[in-house]
């Protein structure tokens, strides 16, 4: 079973507090995929946030290419959510072994807003090399709408803002 890791970041001009706010809220999420996925999300959530229930399925969340054509299902959990800072979330997808799925909040390092880090963890269940390009394509695609969507820019450890992907090692924490 071969585990991909991925690791982007993008700095926005705003508080961190806005940065989360947009992170967890619904309508930032839908937005960050569309128009290459429609996510549809359990009945009744509203907001991935303090009051989520954690280590338990949310329910089935139900991912459509180009908002038409189904591709993937989940069963959407949280294991950690730190309000205003980070969250992670494990969730059992038809198309992976395993995924997981760390975004963190932070002050950016200039004082001059907040970075945005999607840390991705996951095995595909079949034709790895290419989960992995759209997996990377969709992650790359998040962070252009986020960097418009709250006026930032993409972090270049690597291109387009994505750090290689062995450059996180230390799994003890996973």
């Amino acid at each position: 079973m071969e585990q991909v890791e991925l690791t982007m970041t993008t700095q926005v001009p705003v508080s961190t507090q806005e940065a989360w706010a947009w992170s967890t809220s619904l309508k930032g999420v839908r937005a960050e995929m569309q128009p290459l996925l429609k996510i549809v999300f359990p009945k009744g959530m509203n907001e991935i946030g303090a009051n989520t229930m954690l280590g338990k399925p949310l329910g089935r969340c139900q991912f459509l290419l180009f908002g038409l054509f189904p591709v993937d299902m989940s069963k959407l959990t949280f294991t950690e959510i730190v309000p205003g800072r980070r969250f992670v979330e494990q969730s059992p997808l038809l198309s992976m072994r395993a995924w997981r799925h760390e975004r963190v909040v932070t002050p950016a390092g200039d004082g001059r807003g907040a970075c945005v880090t999607d840390r991705l963890a996951f095995s595909p269940r079949f034709a790895t090399p290419l989960v992995r390009a759209m997996v990377k394509l969709l992650f790359e695609h998040r962070h252009k709408v986020l960097a418009r969507a709250l006026g930032g820019q993409q972090v270049a450890p690597g291109r387009a803002g994505i750090a290689p992907e062995k450059a996180r090692r230390d799994r003890s924490a996973w």
